[in-house]
């Protein structure tokens, strides 16, 4: 049996609508938010060497935008994080799979922002496919353009799993369920 077709939502309603989740959230989703937050912002900070440390080094400083995108990214996470948690006393809320892709995207927003922000010849990925030069020639250039998918990515992703939170989903009926129902009350 296929999935009840959903209502096409407009992204200006999305944004009034995650805008509405937020208001209706209580503080047990803000503190695993503001929790969330910390620990993904701590682990960049630390595997991007944005927080100093003696477990990863960093051979090209941090650029102007590494930051912004960094504390961003984290806040989004920490969001993204909150939106799983369901209000102390409210019901489960019945497993959608296409609530999945929120987290889905989120996830490869956030791995593509530490892409963004780490340093372009630190990352091994980039060093064996470019060498270091090619490293600092190519793929430092795109690091602005990564922080930004990152974060629209990680925006989306928030956006639509709030939104969820409160849409109600309307259960539009197949075309040819309608016309078994007509057929089954004519007999």
């Amino acid at each position: 049996m296929s999935r009840p077709a959903r209502p096409r939502i407009g992204f200006t309603r999305r944004i009034t609508l995650a805008a509405t989740a937020l208001r209706w959230w209580g503080p047990r989703q803000w503190i695993v938010a503001a929790l969330g937050a910390l620990g993904i912002g701590v682990l960049l900070g630390v595997a991007t060497v944005l927080i100093p440390n003696d477990f990863f080094s960093r051979d090209i400083a941090p650029t102007a935008w590494d930051r912004p995108v960094w504390i961003a990214t984290s806040l989004l996470s920490g969001l993204l994080v909150g939106s799983y948690v369901s209000p102390r006393g409210a019901a489960p809320a019945p497993e959608d799979s296409s609530a999945d892709s929120g987290s889905r995207w989120g996830l490869a927003g956030g791995l593509l922002a530490w892409f963004a922000i780490g340093c372009p010849v630190c990352n091994k990925i980039a060093l064996l496919a470019l060498g270091y030069s090619g490293a600092m020639a190519y793929f430092a250039p795109l690091q602005p353009w990564m922080a930004a998918l990152a974060l629209v990515m990680t925006f989306g992703a928030v956006i639509y799993r709030l939104s969820g939170q409160v849409e109600c989903p309307v259960s539009i009926p197949r075309p040819d369920a309608l016309q078994e129902t007509a057929e089954r009350t004519q007999a």
